[in-house]
């Protein structure tokens, strides 16, 4: 069995395993399990527009990916966490931004609505698996 390898995205990464005592990615083998990503900068601020919200959170999923040695054409499983329900613009952007990053793959997804998230402003945060062979 291969030794989990723990990463942690520089920046607000930092912050979480440092204050809340998390990483952010995890290697066994060759998959890649990354940490929900929210739309926070490394300030853990949260834009104002929800589109641009959910566009930083598939820009940290990158830099988390990277600390691992995965990239976006290796996902393979995205889980979705919404508050605020699903309205037209959620799907709109993530299927952009889905075919933006994945433009050779769709992966399987499961979208859910959520009451919260961790932080007070968070409308999104998305977790992804990836497969590094």
């Amino acid at each position: 069995m291969n030794k989990p390898e723990f990463f942690v995205t520089p920046g607000y990464g930092e912050y979480m395993l440092n204050n809340l005592h998390y990483s952010q990615a995890v290697k066994i083998g060759d998959r890649v399990e990354i940490s929900g990503q929210g739309g926070w900068d490394d300030n853990l601020q949260i834009p104002e527009s929800l589109a641009d919200e959910i566009a930083q959170a598939f820009r940290n999923i990158e830099r988390t990916l990277a600390t691992a040695g995965a990239g976006w054409e290796h996902v393979v499983h995205v889980n979705s966490y919404h508050v605020g329900g699903l309205p037209p613009e959620v799907n709109e952007v993530m299927v952009k931004l889905f075919r933006h990053y994945m433009p050779n793959h769709a992966p399987i997804w499961t979208e859910v609505g959520v009451a919260a998230l961790a932080l007070p402003k968070m409308r999104i945060e998305i977790r992804v698996t990836a497969i590094v062979s």
